[in-house]
């Protein structure tokens, strides 16, 4: 069948857990199903990877996000409110992509459109009028949760108030222009029951977060050092709460116990605050090609996380590469994960220093999480299967 998926962002390269997502599911479906793509351009140098989803895309179409002074985003916004959207929904807005999307669906028929992330959700409106396909919305994360929890975190006072704005408004606004779509799905069950008691009439699946098992293999352990290791996009607001959190309040307690204790802080962006961490133990590196070498060089995964939604991929890469993880509750929540057993959960900073520690300097430990943290993503969480599921979804909507 003819599937149109419209994205945020092209989800090439693999710089983000939503893209990796992405990727994924729809390298695996073009083997069965003809995919056309329609994304945002985040950065120039990005366009290269339209030659490479073009692989396995039938179609790839991207546009410019477009450029607006501050007074047509502030009447943009007030438009929207005056309306009953969320103003969040009007940084993405763009006629360019709407006429793009509306080309395209005028000049070929699809079977299912497919829109990632909820404030992508009103491109629904740009398919051609006499177009009718299947509809389904993709929640990579509960929005309104997601901006509740970054407003009891966030320090400065205007952006508490508007975090907390937009946790009401996408709150009250997600779940009912969800019901637009013929099907949701969300990455775990917790998310698609915070859906459902919203609005019971919502028909939703679940369809996990995975990792390539077979391009992430585990680790020598052998050799085990006190580098401990945080990946994610430092630009995100959680995990910039998240890495000064454990820098401030965790880490000092972990260097009383081993001197030689070290972090490194992987992603993209990094914001003005954790920019300033950087010291002699503790690394900033920004945006690289690669993870893996960072893997190589630390033996534990740290995500002290006290905001954020959806399900963390970086906890399923380092399970899958044997490095063993140790989370708080709200890092690691959405996956089948056990305490002890594939996984340490800690929500104090005495906590998550004594357990960090504890797992740096117990071999036997450290050899169980990571022989079951990787046997659980083989079982549950390989992209192999959980595309099947997704695919499964979609004849489910065209035949049933």
């Amino acid at each position: 069948m003819r599937i149109l998926v419209i994205a945020d962002y092209l989800p090439y390269p693999l710089i983000g857990g939503d893209r990796i997502r992405i990727y994924n599911t729809l390298r695996r479906a073009s083997q069965k199903h003809e995919i056309s793509l329609v994304a945002f351009l985040e950065k120039a140098s990005d366009i290269d990877g339209v030659s490479h989803l073009k692989k396995f895309c039938a179609h790839v179409d991207t546009v410019d996000i477009e450029e607006r002074s501050r007074l047509d985003k502030l009447l943009g916004m007030f438009a929207y409110l005056i309306s009953g959207k969320p103003p969040e929904l009007n940084i993405l807005k763009s006629s360019k992509l709407t006429q793009k999307i509306r080309k395209l669906t005028s000049a070929k028929d699809f079977d299912i459109v497919q829109i990632e992330h909820a404030h992508m959700a009103l491109y629904l409106e740009a398919l051609a009028p006499d177009q009718s396909p299947k509809s389904l919305l993709m929640f990579h994360n509960f929005t309104s949760q997601q901006y509740k929890r970054v407003s009891h975190v966030e320090k400065r006072w205007s952006k508490k108030i508007r975090s907390k704005f937009n946790s009401i408004a996408m709150g009250y606004w997600e779940p009912r222009y969800a019901e637009r779509f013929d099907y949701s799905t969300t990455v775990s069950e917790e998310d698609r029951q915070l859906l459902l008691n919203e609005n019971s009439r919502l028909q939703v699946e679940v369809i996990p977060n995975g990792v390539d098992v077979q391009k992430y293999q585990p680790l020598s352990s052998e050799s085990i050092s006190p580098s401990l290791l945080f990946l994610g996009n430092m630009g995100y607001p959680p995990n910039i709460d998240a890495a000064l959190y454990f820098c401030k309040e965790i880490f000092h307690l972990i260097r009383q116990e081993d001197k030689k204790a070290e972090l490194w802080i992987v992603g993209r962006d990094p914001s003005p605050e954790i920019l300033e961490l950087d010291n002699d133990n503790v690394h900033i590196t920004g945006r690289v090609d690669d993870v893996i070498p960072y893997y190589k060089k630390t033996s534990v995964c740290v995500v002290p996380l006290r905001a954020g939604g959806g399900t963390r991929l970086k906890i399923l890469e380092a399970m899958a590469l044997g490095r063993p993880v140790i989370s708080t509750r709200i890092g690691c929540e959405g996956l089948d994960v056990i305490d002890n057993e594939n996984i340490i959960i800690a929500d104090t900073p005495a906590q998550f220093a004594q357990k960090t520690t504890q797992v740096l300097h117990d071999h036997e430990l450290y050899e169980h999480l990571s022989k079951n943290g990787r046997k659980l993503v083989e079982t549950r969480y390989s992209w192999d299967p959980i595309t099947d599921k997704l695919m499964a979804l979609y004849e489910k909507m065209t035949t049933g």
